[in-house]
């Protein structure tokens, strides 16, 4: 077959990849399914979790594939994941970030190793199962929300770059999830269909990130020693377990007592301090980019207004977006709650990427103060 119409798929075993797969074919696309390996559990509990990398989706990708008549390969990327996504979610706690592990999976780690393997099959393109859509305007690719909005993807997606979209196919941006659901059911795979989807970061099934950070740094609390709470004002109101144990946000957990609710405002891995204030504490009009990506233009236009949005499930804010050589500045037209360094922000003009970035405090480009990040941009 024509090497135009050969696209490695990556799958998962689940619903979404099950059916780009049946997408991709009704679209007269040779496949090849691909499953990556990332992370190997130690325990059974683990693996009752419907994780992307556990032995049952492995297996379902492998009898999806056979199904569908679709070679199909199952690649180790443990090492690699660990090194590069790992190590990165573990540093940034201990300097009191919190991290997007998914983000960074997908820009450095699936798409040039799937871009990579790909070539080698000799396939001109890769496929996922992630609800998005690329569009092309002025020779430059973007991606756009895809037609469900409940389950779009894109926010995950900002630090793919120009090589990366020109090379990518989402069959399911214009689909609804229960279109996709009922596609499935229709081939008579019903227990595709009906598979439980997980919300989990992939090597935290169980949704408990201290204990991830204790297993995997035995000596974090000599690393981070208890320090001190302190309100807005900087009066002392008691002692934290340690700064890799907190996000900004967080009101349960806190083990000191108040007499009213308190949130977590500010974590400061310098002086070793948490600002807890009241819920109006966490309000703030503004926020900077780093490591940031270009998407729909080469350059942010002048006085560019667009929606940022600073996590997953955020619907986004009105904001005026500046880029300087090292950063982008987003001032919002009102106040948003909980901006949380190590997060990403995306800038969206409706619905298409402009811009994606990790976020980080507007105080590091002001005072110069020693956790702005240094990390270079996604160069296009």
């Amino acid at each position: 077959m024509n090497k135009q119409k050969r696209v490695l798929l990556a799958m998962s075993g689940g619903l979404d990849s099950s059916v780009a797969a049946i997408l991709l074919q009704k679209m007269g696309y040779e496949i090849i399914g691909i499953t990556m390996k990332l992370w190997t559990y130690d325990n059974d509990t683990f693996s009752k979790n419907n994780s992307c990398c556990d032995i049952d989706a492995i297996n379902d990708a492998r009898n999806i594939a056979v199904q569908l008549n679709i070679p199909h390969y199952v690649l180790d990327f443990t090492g690699q994941f660990n090194d590069i996504v790992i190590e990165d979610f573990l540093n940034e706690y201990l300097q009191g970030r919190t991290p997007n592990p998914c983000i960074l999976c997908n820009i450095h780690l699936k798409w040039n190793a799937l871009i990579k393997k790909a070539a080698e099959l000799n396939c001109n393109y890769i496929a996922t199962g992630h609800y998005a859509n690329i569009n092309k305007k002025d020779n430059r690719y973007f991606i756009s929300k895809s037609k469900d909005q409940n389950k779009d993807q894109s926010y995950v997606l900002w630090g793919l770059t120009q090589a990366h979209l020109a090379k990518t196919i989402f069959p399911l941006g214009n689909y609804s999830k229960e279109e996709i659901r009922k596609i499935a059911q229709d081939m008579g795979f019903h227990r595709i269909a009906n598979k439980r989807e997980s919300y989990d970061i992939c090597f935290i099934p169980d949704n408990n990130y201290r204990n991830f950070l204790q297993q995997r740094i035995p000596q974090v609390k000599q690393l981070c020693p208890p320090g001190n709470f302190i309100d807005t004002s900087g009066k002392i109101l008691g002692t934290h377990q340690g700064i890799p144990f907190y996000t900004i946000g967080q009101r349960k957990g806190l083990v000191i007592a108040l007499g009213v609710p308190k949130y977590v405002c500010r974590i400061n891995a310098q002086t070793n301090e948490i600002t807890l204030g009241d819920k109006e504490d966490l309000l703030s009009d503004n926020l900077i980019i780093r490591q940031y990506n270009l998407m729909k233009y080469s350059e942010i236009p002048s006085g560019f207004i667009g929606e940022t949005k600073i996590r997953y499930k955020n619907k986004g804010q009105t904001a005026t977006i500046v880029q300087y050589d090292d950063y982008i500045k987003v001032k919002f037209h009102f106040p948003v709650s909980a901006i949380t360094a190590g997060q990403s922000a995306v800038v969206y003009e409706n619905n298409d990427i402009v811009a994606g970035g990790i976020i980080d405090i507007t105080e590091s480009v002001q005072n110069n103060l020693p956790n702005a990040s240094n990390k270079t941009n996604i160069k296009q």
